[in-house]
């Protein structure tokens, strides 16, 4: 798929990651990236190979077997990490939800009902 702007991406990219436990998966890689940067720095740099293997790991596993879709850094590897980004700090302050209800989708709970 084509792109023309990160808006338009990233509402893609919300529609590949509407079950809330992907997003958490995602989170988790996340902060295990950054401690291991963290550790990589002022430990060993052996740490810096786990770096990827959090934030990469964690993501694919709730893509294949939570979302049940393709991750999207498989065709736009830059765009995906700035929208992982972007999704980690939306998610630290609490705005997800928010940013979910204004790109037209519901949280999957609140579908439920």
């Amino acid at each position: 798929m084509k792109f023309r702007s990160f808006e338009e991406f990233w509402s893609f990219y919300m529609m590949q990651h509407s079950n809330p436990s992907t997003r958490r998966w995602h989170f988790m890689g996340i902060i295990g990236s950054i401690v291991a940067l963290m550790c990589s720095i002022l430990i060993s740099l052996w740490f810096v190979a786990l770096v990827p293997l959090f934030g990469y790991g964690f993501a694919w596993y709730s893509h294949f077997f939570v979302e049940g879709n393709i991750p999207a850094s498989f065709g736009h590897p830059v765009w995906s990490f700035l929208c992982d980004l972007k999704m980690f700090c939306l998610m630290l302050t609490g705005s997800m939800d928010r940013e979910i209800k204004r790109l037209g989708k519901r949280p999957l709970l609140q579908q439920i009902s």
